[in-house]
């Protein structure tokens, strides 16, 4: 589906893309509730960069999706303080690197009022992102920054992998009374699967077993959960029983599902699209490593993207990320 096409009917209502399910969520936030709105470069007559807010324009005006100019900073800005007056404001930054340009008013404002005032100021503001690699972007518009914004209190950082989390997420983001980061990758939004009518609401501080196993844990988020999974189904063809633990959101992280399923299967494979060093892959270890040290029948293993600035080549980037094959490979290692 081309990011230009106007939203279209499915055969199966159940059925939808990553993007429509975003578009949904949207549609629903705004029309729920009159504070809600979008603002963002490109969000209304062109419909966002990635077509995630196409028809939203026309169909709740000008006031309630806005667009912007070329300034992350003061839009950024200007949501905190739309958020502090009372509004529900979901922000679109176009890719996860222009959200560097904002770091100020997310770092300094968004993250810190509710403790600098003594709890009187919330900002419950959420800023949706596009975020990593795997389209030929080249290195200015392939980062996966995530595990910086996990770095800093006072943010809750979401990361939906799923169309039912694309669909549901949202809405519980605008209930949290704090700054919520929303990074969607950029690989899904072409992704379809089918929602399931029994989900209306997600937990945004549970982890979720993708795909149930014995033998080792297999932790990603994102764009990576699907790598995993296709890498669980390889290895159950070798006799290996794969658990595929999507953490779903990444500050603050559930510990209690991934070191859980690691004291089960004693074994772990974290993916991770960030670089290696300094990555949310090595707090994850550290903290299986803490909890469940003598769980363990062999050293955790990461599954990272190699440090140099994401090429823009097809097989050199698909090669400077983590793919399945690389998984696979890590998962033998533990089991050998």
């Amino acid at each position: 589906m081309s990011t230009r096409t106007r939203p279209r009917a499915h055969p199966d209502d159940d059925t939808t893309t990553y993007r429509e399910a975003l578009r949904a969520g949207l549609r629903d936030a705004l029309a729920s509730d009159d504070r809600v709105f979008l603002m963002g470069e490109d969000v209304g007559r062109y419909g966002g960069c990635f077509g995630v807010s196409l028809g939203l324009l026309e169909e709740f005006g000008p006031d309630r999706v806005r667009d912007t100019p070329l300034s992350e900073s003061a839009f950024v800005g200007a949501g905190i303080g739309a958020a502090l007056a009372g509004m529900r404001p979901v922000v679109e930054i176009m890719t996860v690197n222009f959200s560097l340009l904002a770091l100020d008013q997310i770092l300094n404002n968004a993250a810190t009022l509710r403790h600098m005032s003594g709890g009187q100021l919330g900002v419950p503001l959420v800023i949706r992102m596009t975020t990593g690699a795997g389209r030929q972007l080249a290195a200015q518009h392939s980062h996966s920054l995530e595990g910086w914004y996990a770095h800093v209190p006072g943010l809750r950082v979401l990361a939906p992998a799923t169309v039912d989390d694309a669909r549901h997420m949202l809405s519980a983001a605008l209930a949290d009374p704090d700054p919520v980061m929303f990074f969607e990758h950029g690989s899904l939004y072409n992704a379809a699967g089918t929602l399931d009518p029994a989900i209306h609401q997600v937990d945004l501080d549970r982890a979720a077993v993708r795909r149930e196993g014995t033998d080792v844990t297999v932790v990603a988020y994102g764009g990576c959960v699907s790598k995993a999974l296709e890498a669980a189904e390889e290895l159950a063809g070798e006799g290996i029983s794969a658990e595929v633990v999507d953490l779903r959101t990444l500050r603050p992280l559930d510990d209690a599902t991934f070191v859980g399923s690691v004291r089960r299967t004693h074994r772990a494979v974290v993916v991770d699209e960030g670089w290696r060093s300094g990555s949310l892959s090595a707090e994850i270890e550290s903290r299986i490593c803490e909890q469940a040290f003598f769980e363990l029948d062999a050293p955790v293993e990461r599954v990272c993207s190699a440090e140099v600035p994401i090429p823009y080549a097809r097989r050199l980037e698909e090669a400077a990320l983590p793919q399945p094959a690389g998984i696979v490979a890590a998962a033998r290692r533990v089991g050998s």
